[in-house]
C-alpha cells in the first residue's frame, strides 16, 4: 500500500517564466561576469549539490576567465532571478493540498540550500510538505540513495511504500529505484520515457493525471 509521495521541485512542480539560459545571461550581465554556458553551469552544479549557495559554482565557473566579477555576487543575482520567474505548474497547489488527505506528501530538491529554500519561500510553499530536504543539507545529492534513504527517514515510510515524482532521468527515475522506491517521471518536451518509471505524466497536467496514477498503485 502506498503511504507517501514524495517530489521534484523544478521542472516537476514549478517552471520559470523564461528560460535558464536568459536567466543566467541576465544574471552575469548584471555583475559584469563573462557570459556562461547552461552547459557549464549544470557541470558545475552537478559538482556542488551539497554546499549551501551557489557561490562556490560560479566559483569554479569564473577560475578560467580574467574577469572580477565575484561568484557570490552572480550566485545572488541568478538566485533572485530564478525566484522572481519561478511559477508554480497549472493546479500543483491544489493537488498538494489534496493528496495529503491520503499520503504523507515530502519534496526532495537538489541544490544548494540558500537557493532552493528561496525558492519555497518565493513560492510559500514551507508548509505545504510534510518534510522538504535540499541536498545541500545533506551529505549526497540525487541519484544517490542517501539523499532519498533521508526525506524517507523524515516520513517515517519504507521504501517500498513511497513513491517519488521527478523528470529527470538519472536523478530522479534512476536515483528513486536504486533507493528502492517506485518512480513516476514528468514527461517534458524534451524528455523520452523511461522504462524503469511505473508510470509517466506529462509536466503540463500533472495535477490532474497523478492523482489517478497513485490511486493505482
Amino acid at each position: 500500500m502506498l503511504e507517501a509521495v514524495v517530489f521534484d521541485l523544478d521542472y516537476t512542480l514549478a517552471v520559470p517564466d523564461r528560460d535558464r539560459e536568459t536567466l543566467l545571461t541576465e544574471a552575469t550581465a548584471a555583475t559584469g561576469a563573462p557570459p556562461l554556458s547552461r552547459e557549464a553551469y549544470l557541470e558545475a552544479h552537478r559538482n556542488n549539490l551539497t554546499r549551501e549557495s551557489r557561490e562556490p559554482i560560479f566559483a569554479d565557473l569564473l577560475a578560467d576567465h580574467d574577469t572580477s566579477a565575484e561568484p557570490g555576487a552572480v550566485a545572488t543575482a541568478y538566485r533572485e532571478s530564478i525566484a522572481d520567474a519561478l511559477t508554480p505548474l497549472a493546479g500543483v497547489e491544489a493537488m498538494l493540498e489534496d493528496l495529503r488527505s491520503t499520503y504523507r506528501v515530502g519534496l526532495l530538491t537538489n541544490g544548494p540550500v540558500r537557493a532552493q529554500r528561496d525558492k519555497l519561500e518565493t513560492l510559500d510553499w514551507e508548509s505545504r510538505f510534510d518534510a522538504a530536504l535540499v541536498t545541500g543539507e545533506l551529505e549526497a545529492g540525487k541519484p544517490d540513495p542517501r539523499a532519498f534513504e533521508a526525506i524517507l527517514e523524515e516520513l517515517s515510510v519504507a521504501p517500498d511504500r513511497a513513491v517519488y515524482v521527478g523528470d529527470e532521468r538519472e536523478a530522479d527515475v534512476e536515483g528513486a529505484t536504486r533507493a528502492g522506491m517506485r518512480a513516476i517521471q514528468v514527461l517534458r518536451s524534451d524528455t523520452e520515457p523511461d522504462s524503469r518509471a511505473v508510470a509517466h505524466v506529462d509536466q503540463s497536467t500533472i495535477a490532474s493525471e497523478l492523482p489517478a496514477v497513485l490511486a493505482s498503485l
